[in-house]
């Protein structure tokens, strides 16, 4: 079976989901890094990718509302062509506008308080970026 993983890039933080069945998309953990160190970030997404041995990773790709890519796509694309190189890993870019605030709506109607939500929102968001990739593509 094939084993996904998928990634929520930001200026911080990197949600990681998983999935071993291609069908449902589980939280895996929140990577901090220093504000904009993306050698940083690399270096602890490959520890993940290392642990998990995904078959494709499924990085969001925050394009803009007119479908045009800008600076923070731009930089997620880079990104997952660098991992790709070095984890001989498929990457896949999956659109992933809106999957902050539905998570944030999911969380809120959770009843969590503010720190946890912040703890667990780029995961959430990782979960739903993997999530949308799969009912697309996954297993069938």
């Amino acid at each position: 079976m094939t084993r996904y993983i998928g990634l929520d890039l930001g200026s911080v933080t990197c949600g990681v989901s998983e999935s071993d069945t291609g069908f449902i998309a589980r939280t895996v953990k929140t990577i901090r890094f220093k504000p904009d160190d993306y050698n940083e970030a690399m270096d602890k997404v490959l520890d993940v990718i290392n642990e998990i041995k995904p078959d494709i990773i499924v990085m969001g790709y925050p394009l803009l509302l007119n479908d045009d890519e800008g600076e923070r796509a731009q930089l997620c694309r880079e990104f997952g062509e660098v991992l790709e190189q070095e984890s001989g890993i498929k990457v896949v870019l999956q659109d992933e506008r809106f999957t902050t605030k539905e998570s944030e709506s999911i969380l809120l109607e959770a009843d969590l308080s503010r720190k946890k939500r912040k703890k667990k929102i780029d995961q959430m968001a990782a979960v739903h970026i993997l999530q949308y990739y799969l009912d697309a593509h996954g297993n069938k």
